[in-house]
């Protein structure tokens, strides 16, 4: 696995939709939060990032760890044996939401459909700050994430706004973002005030639609 502490997994499988990664339960950690920001090259490109945000992680079980858990009473030892030493398979599902070009050094972010998948194997990993900030700049995203039936879209949407939002060190630099996101979720979603209220009551408790 690789060192990079922004590494959350490889790619298992993939569409332009979105992928699967997979990694090991001793490599699980906040990189890999419901609702963050993750990047891989698309196929046969190292210029083109498909950018997607986590919207399940799964623990596998196997065959020893039900058997554990079907026998009853566990050990304290054994307990600990399992969640630091023995590595447990995890699966990470991404939706895609956009992509990250770059062109003579400079970042393009788009906010559609990459135009390729990434490969098997490819590496994925959480975005930065900088390409949180940048991709976050126009909400273009939220229509792909709000049409996403795949997903729970109400939850993952207040997640990654509150994601993009925590980069920003000065807390009215933090609230500002929430409203613009608001006033844009109100445009999306004007067709659907009880889905509107319930989103933004996640986003914030005190904001209003």
């Amino acid at each position: 696995m690789s060192d990079d502490p922004r590494f959350v997994g490889r790619v298992l499988r993939a569409s332009t939709r979105g992928f699967d990664c997979g990694n090991h339960s001793r490599k699980i950690d906040a990189q890999h939060d419901f609702g963050n920001y993750v990047c891989a090259p698309i196929a046969n490109s190292d210029a083109v990032f498909a950018v997607g945000l986590i919207y399940k992680v799964e623990v596998k079980d196997d065959q020893l760890i039900s058997e554990l858990v079907l026998g009853g009473e566990l050990p304290n030892a054994i307990l600990n044996d399992q969640r630091n030493n023995r590595i447990i398979p995890v699966e990470v599902k991404v939706l895609n939401v956009g992509y990250m070009a770059y062109v003579n050094g400079e970042r393009r972010c788009v906010h559609s459909l990459p135009p390729r998948p990434p490969m098997s194997l490819a590496d994925v990993l959480a975005c930065t700050e900088d390409e949180i900030y940048d991709f976050t700049i126009a909400f273009d995203f939220f229509r792909i994430v709000l049409q996403a039936s795949e997903v729970p879209s109400d939850d993952l949407i207040a997640a990654a706004i509150q994601r993009a939002a925590e980069i920003d060190p000065d807390p009215d630099g933090r609230y500002r973002f929430l409203v613009n996101c608001g006033r844009r979720l109100a445009q999306d979603l004007s067709h659907d005030v009880k889905r509107l209220k319930h989103i933004l009551s996640l986003i914030h408790p005190s904001m209003e639609a």
